[in-house]
């Protein structure tokens, strides 16, 4: 079965009898989520239920602290993709706006858990809190789910395979992409972190040193690795898959004037047309930092060893 969308004014279908719930906001959708889904499913499959994921259309922290909302990993079709890899039946997606973020715990026990997704049990990680004030946390959720016949499970968090002492989180991945630390990231996501934007016309620099490059237009909610050069592959709207060498930054050697950092995607052996369609870059390494150069032609040998190195990385992925 496709997995279901629902929102936030309906509820699963009369067929299905119940659920097996969890909610998080699942930026990222990395290890420490996947091994939560992976017991929901197990809980699932126990007791002949369906699995419901309840999320939210943005990130809370935009509405309830807008200042301090982090940029995020996944869009939420990206993360409703990644639900349905993980063999998750519905999706039940609420509007997050003022309003819901003053709805009390126990309000939002009752219209999202009982009445929304009729859940049978449910499962959220330890630190888990939702409703006005984080009123509501494990504790409360076992209170209030006995009263309804409902089992409600706290995991403990996920460890970082590589760091015992460290826990997989999509703040942590944040922050190896802000160190260009895109390995730690991908230990911790357990596949190449990935960003999806629209190809748009750019100044054509690239292509008059023999250089063409796939200028991709990113969501301004979205991370970006920290500045840099990576080696990618790049997945076009057709599905093929090339080796990329990705610049991320400002293009000092051209003084641009650029505010914000650009995405530069270089498709290594590539000549088609890809203007308008949406492609998708996944991050395999970082090479070096932006840097400016004296001349174009210490660029263009710069650039050559770039793609040599990429080519050398991706041949043995």
């Amino acid at each position: 079965m496709a997995i279901q969308l629902i929102n936030d004014q309906s509820s699963v279908p009369d067929s299905v009898y119940g659920t097996a719930a969890t909610i998080g906001v699942y930026d990222g959708v990395h290890l420490g989520h996947c091994q939560l889904l992976s017991k929901l499913r197990e809980e699932a499959q126990g007791q002949d239920l369906a699995t419901a994921i309840i999320t939210f259309d943005q990130h809370p922290t935009r509405v309830t602290s807008p200042q301090n909302a982090p940029k995020l990993l996944t869009t939420l079709s990206q993360k409703i993709e990644l639900f349905e890899s993980q063999g998750i039946d519905f999706v039940y997606i609420i509007k997050f706006d003022k309003d819901r973020s003053m709805t009390p715990a126990a309000e939002f026990f009752k219209t999202v858990f009982v009445r929304g997704v009729k859940a049978k049990k449910i499962i959220v990680g330890e630190d888990f809190q939702f409703g006005h004030n984080r009123t509501g946390d494990v504790a409360f959720l076992k209170e209030e789910g006995a009263k309804e016949g409902i089992e409600a499970i706290g995991l403990e968090l996920f460890q970082h395979p590589a760091s015992p002492d460290a826990v997989v989180s999509s703040s942590a991945i944040r922050k190896s992409l802000g160190e260009s630390d895109v390995r730690s990231a991908t230990e911790m996501l357990g596949r190449y972190f990935e960003i999806e934007g629209v190809v748009v016309e750019g100044d054509q620099r690239g292509r008059q040193i023999g250089f063409p490059t796939a200028n991709i237009s990113i969501p301004e909610s979205i991370l970006l690795p920290q500045d840099g050069v990576y080696a990618c592959w790049y997945r076009c709207g057709d599905g093929s898959k090339h080796m990329a060498a990705v610049n991320i930054g400002h293009r000092p050697t051209f003084e641009t004037g650029e505010n914000k950092s650009v995405l530069e995607a270089h498709l290594i052996g590539f000549n088609g047309d890809i203007y308008g369609e949406s492609g998708r870059v996944e991050f395999v390494d970082f090479l070096r930092e932006e840097r400016q150069f004296d001349g174009i032609d210490s660029l263009k040998q710069q650039l050559e060893s770039d793609i040599r190195t990429v080519e050398e990385l991706l041949s043995a992925d």
